[in-house]
């Protein structure tokens, strides 16, 4: 079984968020990562071994630690803010 950690900053983020559609999808893609979490696309350079997955507007980044068995959700943020 995956173990699931948030980021302090990631938590900030969501709390802040009101639309509730908006949080309906987060909550369907952080699931969908659960069950298979090397779905994200690989990241490069400066966030190498993180991954991203869309969430329209914004993207997802999480850390998948294969060794651990941990995924670490990092930052929710906009994609024109990269």
């Amino acid at each position: 079984m995956v173990t699931v950690a948030y980021d302090q900053h990631f938590e900030d983020v969501i709390k802040k968020i009101k639309n509730e559609d908006l949080k309906e999808k987060i909550k369907k893609q952080i699931r969908k990562i659960v069950g298979d979490p090397e779905v994200g696309k690989p990241m490069r350079y400066i966030r190498k071994d993180t991954r991203e997955v869309r969430i329209q507007p914004y993207r997802l980044s999480y850390i998948y630690l294969k060794n651990q068995d941990k995924i670490v959700f990092l930052e929710l943020y906009h994609k024109d803010k990269q």
